[in-house]
């Protein structure tokens, strides 16, 4: 008998899930689509289990849909026996099997897998091509060439282009935004009152035991915690398509105002939990603002201009803009350490315990949930990291694992940039750093905690506080002609020197015991 005969092999990774792709138009007897989960992918840093899960989840879905759209497919799973568990072995063994004449992928969005790609293409002797993977608003250089020249890259000048040229909340002149204002952002910065009600978030249930038993049978190292009879993430499109509705029909009215609020009442408050969906490309960024803004015009008496656009712009603005600084930078930027920082990363990022509230909350929330929203993750965990001068490898490995929705592309660039400040100012024009003032603002964390939010040094003295002041002392020499940090080495600078001495001592001494805190 003679064997199936197939000219074009494709590959599609585990994050390149777009059902509306330009290479799914027509069905072809001769091209084999090629998909497989395997243990480089696993292993390559330590993941949530929740995360594995859901990719893997996601994968197998889309595998079936597309085998029952007549595609012919080929799915590894990560204990098949012809499973050679990494991208180049399977894919040589699938061109040698089928003769193949062309081989064919989407462009990956990290570094690492585009490289091993483009590595792997260069050792063939057989004709082989790129396609783009039809998800971004934006082209890979599209940054780059935007601020071709500077040293900086300012966001808001990249988010009005983009506002522009989709014509997103623009006047019909196509120049002039909605309402005359660009940016609602000081209007989004609120404190969640108690008499603001948040609407349960939108769940699935699913039993993943099986998967929970191939990890464990292939022993894959993960984190966190997941509760195998009650899977609750988006898997399909049209999973993500649902969650999109619940996001306007119950939180977008809200969202601007409550998106950087901390809170332990609720882990997702008015946020859209789309991230994993976007990130997979089971759902696209234009068509999320696309429903969003059409949501808004509808209900405009109960929806403000704020809410929209705060939304758009966190979707269109920073996530396009956190990619493009990505593409524009790497491989380098995974190794900028501005600071110099060296300093271990607390036991209890992998714990959750212990006696700062909001630290242990953030934690443990996002080692049951795999989520924490962007305020949590910046001026909490990422906040206290930086004070403690936390070098940003383990910084980054910890963010890349514990997330459902953190692949590099997103993920390095808003560690090392916004959250650490190890590219030096290339994402912000300062550090993102607080003491308890900030955390006690937006929040309700500092009034159920064993420190006391309102001192600097002594018995139970905020650990933020004394630390906040430690770092702007040791890194002067680097920030002290930042215009936008003028006012705080002023105060600093006021400060008695018996005051100072304490506040440092108290910081030196929560830096030298900081797994005890």
């Amino acid at each position: 008998m003679s064997k199936k005969k197939y000219t074009k092999l494709r590959l599609i990774l585990g994050d390149q899930l777009n059902e509306k792709h330009s290479w799914f138009e027509e069905k072809d007897k001769e091209t084999l689509y090629f998909m497989a989960e395997v243990l480089t992918e696993t292993g390559y840093v330590k993941h949530h289990i929740q995360k594995v899960i859901g990719f893997f989840l996601a994968m197998r879905n889309f595998s079936e849909k597309l085998s029952e759209a007549g595609h012919e497919l080929l799915y590894y799973k990560l204990d098949d026996k012809e499973n050679e568990q990494s991208f180049p072995d399977n894919l040589r063994a699938l061109l040698d099997k089928y003769d193949i004449e062309k081989f064919e992928y989407q462009l990956p969005d990290e570094w690492r897998l585009d490289k091993e790609m483009r590595e792997f293409c260069e050792s063939l002797d057989i004709e082989t091509d790129t396609a783009d993977t039809e998800h971004f608003m934006t082209e890979r250089d599209y940054l780059k060439d935007f601020f071709e020249g500077k040293k900086t890259y300012l966001m808001e000048n990249f988010y009005r282009s983009i506002r522009k040229k989709y014509d997103i909340l623009m006047e019909a002149d196509g120049k002039t935004p909605l309402t005359g204002k660009w940016n609602y952002d000081a209007s989004n910065r609120k404190k969640l009152p108690k008499s603001v009600k948040i609407p349960p978030q939108k769940h699935w249930q699913r039993d993943v035991s099986d998967i929970v038993e191939l990890l464990e049978k292939k022993d894959v190292k993960t984190m966190g915690s997941v509760d195998a009879d009650n899977y609750i993430w988006p898997v399909t499109r049209e999973e993500c398509l649902e969650l999109l509705q619940d996001f306007c029909k119950y939180r977008l009215a809200n969202f601007g105002d409550y998106q950087d609020a901390l809170t332990t009442r609720d882990y997702a408050l008015f946020h859209c939990r789309l991230s994993f969906g976007m990130n997979t490309k089971m759902i696209t960024p234009l068509e999320v603002v696309t429903a969003c803004i059409e949501h808004y015009f509808e209900n405009k008496d109960r929806i403000d201009i704020s809410q929209i656009e705060g939304f758009v712009r966190q979707i269109i603005g920073w996530r396009e803009y956190m990619r493009g600084v990505y593409w524009a930078q790497m491989p380098d930027y995974a190794d900028k350490n501005y600071f110099k920082h060296d300093a271990p990363l607390p036991e209890y990022y992998w714990t959750g315990k212990t006696k700062m509230t909001c630290v242990g909350h953030a934690v443990t929330q996002s080692l049951e949930k795999a989520y924490a929203h962007h305020i949590q993750r910046l001026m909490v965990t990422g906040n206290f990291a930086l004070l403690l001068g936390v070098h940003p490898d383990e910084v980054d490995a910890w963010y890349l694992g514990i997330y459902i929705d953190a692949i590099e592309w997103v993920e390095i660039t808003n560690t090392r940039g916004m959250s650490q400040f190890a590219d030096g100012g290339i994402v912000g024009t300062k550090p993102y750093i607080s003491s308890a003032n900030y955390i006690n603002k937006q929040g309700d964390y500092c009034k159920q905690c064993h420190y006391d939010k309102n001192k600097k040094y002594g018995e139970n003295a905020c650990p933020f506080n004394s630390l906040y002041w430690d770092f702007y002392d040791r890194h002067r020499e680097l920030l002290g002609n930042n215009y936008r940090m003028g006012m705080m080495y002023s105060l600093w600078d006021k400060m008695e020197s018996k005051e100072k001495e304490q506040i440092l001592k108290q910081a030196a001494y929560y830096k030298e015991h900081a797994d005890e805190l």
